[in-house]
């Protein structure tokens, strides 16, 4: 190597540096290069410390609880919120069977200084550990339910809240006592007794690592437990809590147990973790109850139970099945944005008011059954979602789907298609016809804003000041639409200049459409206008094919119409100077059989129309002008024409039979030897005036006894248009009848719209 080196004329130089020197230069050297390299790469550094960090901060260092740190703290009370308190914070409090004489001294010591008259004195355990089982009974007072007198320690606030509580108790256990068929204890003389707790029990942050038993305790005063932690069982059951109640954040690793508990003010459980099962069974909310964001891993159950208050369940995740069975809601309950990841029951529930499901997720089966609604109770669904093929809604056939509302169509067209699908499922065809007639209803509502609404991006600035925007809202509109025109109302509100209550005000009056030529605009708008008459006739006379009684209702008062038009025309033909009129027993029969009729279809009409009014209204557009045109114009002309003295309607002599004529035309043929086959049907008869009905049932349902058409000789063409606008009516309600039918029976329903 040296020769090498040699050959190219250099010498080799040695490193005379020591080791420790070698090393230090190369260790230095990496940090150097580890920083060019942070340098130019930075890592992420979180502005939140690590959960290690940040627990450490949250949760000090914790000091055991010694006898001697306990007599300190009994004797140096501390003021919270302006009442005395055992401040026991931030300890580790061993109450395990391992520390007997030490749990026997804390029950005793703390018991004597919370029942010590006067002022009520609270107990701190926040962010504490309390270790083995904790029994708030042996720390409060033991009160008698029945029969005795309560201890004077009580104040007067203290023993009226009691008292109440002995009351419901009394009234309870009579009830009770009347229900059974054997004779039983008097509940009087039972020992019953509830441990009062008279001061503020803070438990904000603790954490309990055994059982936790507060049963049958009436808490006097407040309960803060915000971001509580109980790691076994935490049993509530049958406590009263006479102030508010705050739960927020808590954590419930094993099952939570409020069974027949009161809450008597409001009570809050936001953003609670329910680890374990969850029995709040025969209990009794009497003010606003918050579940707003909590989670519920296990079987909840909420059966059986008063909520006087709102109860807010928004945003809340229930992993298994949730029980709300024989449960009063006498305000609003809320599901806002709700998941519900197994079934849900609210058989036997009554509701008061409306239950708010909107953006709520179902991936299992929601259960209706039997559930009562007061008026102006309803389920609103708008955003619910059907997130699996178990997903879906169970009621009372025939009820449920009158008590689901949407309240607009836009972005719902999925949820009333899965609806509707839900129920033709079930076989609730009367549930499935309801919602479709929603949606029908909410597009009928869409085509009217259509024709009769103020195109925002082509109406003038004093036409939106008209509307109800101001000066610089109809100009921010203006320049807004130069620029980008509105596709959806709702972009209104990305302006600035345009608040929330002036959407609200203007929105039902206005559409976005783009910009086409007067002509094109006016034509459009007569299009909508003619589907928006027809879809609105649809929805008055049979509410879109789901109502067959309302469509025979209909039927009735059409046919019993024009049969007294059709007897008036052929029997009452002139007065002077030869009078041609019928008999007036002929004619009180003929009354009497069209007031029946009529008032037959008005009672369908009424009972199963939403808007009977607007029903009859629109019948009567239909069958009253044009008719009554042409009544007017007859006997203004008079009739001079021969065969005055027969009638204008003949009927086929060879046969009596039911028969469906649907394909036949009310005029007689001309063919000869036919026309031989039909005579004039008698004027002469008592029953004679039946022809007139059983023609207009003819004419109209296509269906008869006997097959009476008009003849073809000496006939005024006024009463020939009549019966051929009558037969054009027919064609229409015979194909709206069968339409609805194949809606409404059930083997062909699912015959035509199962999928």
């Amino acid at each position: 190597m040296y020769d090498r080196i040699a050959h190219y004329g250099c010498t080799p130089r040695l490193d005379t540096r020591s080791p420790r020197s070698i090393v230090r230069s190369i260790v230095s050297r990496l940090i150097a290069l580890l920083l060019f390299i942070g340098l130019l790469f930075p890592f992420p550094v979180s502005p939140f410390p690590c959960p290690t960090a940040q627990a450490a901060i949250a949760q000090p260092d914790r000091v055991p609880l010694t006898l001697e740190i306990l007599q300190d703290r009994l004797k140096n009370l501390v003021q919270s919120d302006g009442l005395p308190t055992v401040d026991l914070h931030g300890l580790i409090i061993d109450l395990s069977p391992e520390n007997l004489d030490f749990r026997d001294q804390f029950y005793r010591l703390v018991q004597a200084q919370i029942q010590r008259p006067g002022t009520p004195v609270g107990l701190d355990l926040s962010n504490s550990v309390i270790q083995g089982n904790f029994q708030v009974s042996q720390l409060g007072l033991r009160a008698p339910l029945y029969g005795q007198a309560l201890a004077p320690i009580f104040s007067p606030a203290e023993q009226i809240q009691l008292q109440r509580d002995r009351r419901r108790l009394s009234q309870l256990g009579k009830l009770s006592k009347s229900l059974l068929t054997t004779p039983n204890l008097d509940p009087q003389a039972t020992s019953l007794q509830i441990t009062a707790f008279r001061g503020a029990l803070k438990l904000m942050q603790a954490r309990f690592m055994g059982n936790a038993d507060f049963t049958n305790t009436f808490f006097l005063n407040r309960v803060e437990a915000q971001g509580a932690q109980f790691l076994q069982t935490a049993d509530w059951s049958q406590a009263r809590f006479s102030q508010s109640t705050n739960f927020a954040g808590a954590s419930f690793s094993r099952d939570a147990r409020f069974r027949s508990s009161i809450f008597f003010t409001k009570v809050d459980f936001d953003q609670v973790q329910f680890q374990g099962t969850v029995n709040f069974q025969n209990s009794e909310f009497q003010a606003t109850a918050n579940f707003n964001r909590a989670i519920f891993q296990q079987t909840a159950n909420f059966s059986r139970i008063q909520w006087q208050g709102n109860a807010d369940f928004a945003q809340t995740l229930w992993r298994d099945q949730v029980l709300f069975t024989s449960s009063t809601f006498s305000q609003a309950l809320f599901f806002a944005d709700a998941v519900f990841e197994k079934m849900v029951l609210f058989r036997d529930v009554r509701f008061n008011q409306p239950v708010n499901l909107r953006g709520a997720t179902m991936l299992g089966r929601m259960d209706f059954g039997y559930a009562g609604f007061a008026k102006g109770a309803y389920l609103n669904v708008p955003g619910l979602r059907f997130d699996s093929d178990q997903a879906k809604i169970v009621g009372n056939p025939g009820q449920i789907g009158k008590y689901i509302s949407v309240p607009t169509l836009q972005g719902n067209e999925n949820l009333l298609r899965e609806l509707v699908r839900n129920f033709r499922r079930l076989e609730q065809i009367p549930d499935a016809n309801q919602l479709e007639y929603t949606r029908e209803r909410l597009r009928w509502g869409e085509l009217r804003q259509q024709v009769y609404g103020v195109n925002i991006n082509t109406a003038a600035v004093m036409q939106l000041t008209r509307l109800g925007f101001s000066g610089d809202q109809a100009a921010a509109i203006a320049q807004r639409r130069s620029q980008l025109p509105f596709r959806n109302p709702t972009e209104l509100l990305s302006l600035g200049a345009v608040d929330l209550a002036t959407y609200i005000n203007v929105r039902d009056r206005v559409i976005t459409r783009d910009v086409m030529a007067p002509t094109q605009e006016l034509l459009s708008r007569i299009g909508t206008g003619l589907a928006c008459i027809s879809l609105g006739l649809l929805l008055l006379l049979s509410r879109y094919g789901t109502n067959t009684w309302l469509i025979f209702g209909v039927g009735l008062v059409a046919i019993a119409y024009f049969s007294a038009l059709f007897w008036l025309v052929d029997r009452w033909r002139r007065i002077a100077p030869n009078p041609i009129l019928p008999s007036p027993t002929e004619a009180v029969w003929v009354m009497s059989t069209y007031s029946i009729l009529t008032l037959a279809g008005f009672s369908a009409i009424f009972r199963n129309a939403e808007y009977p009014v607007w029903t009859l209204l629109s019948l009567g557009a239909i069958a009253v002008p044009f008719p009554a045109l042409l009544l007017i114009r007859l006997y203004q002309k008079g009739r001079y024409h021969a065969l005055m003295t027969v009638s204008y309607f003949s009927e086929e002599g060879s046969l009596r039979q039911l028969r469906i004529l649907i394909g036949r035309l009310p005029i007689l043929p001309r063919f000869e030897m036919f026309r031989e086959r039909y005579v004039p049907i008698l004027w002469d008869r008592r029953w004679s005036w039946l022809n007139y009905f059983d023609f207009s049932f003819n004419n109209l349902l296509k269906f008869g006894f006997n097959d009476i058409r008009l003849r073809d000789e000496h006939l005024p063409g006024l009463i020939t248009t009549l019966v051929w606008y009558q037969w054009s009516l027919g064609i229409l309600y015979i194909a709206l009848l069968l339409w609805t039918l194949s809606r409404t029976i059930p083997g062909l329903n699912l015959l035509i719209y199962f999928k």
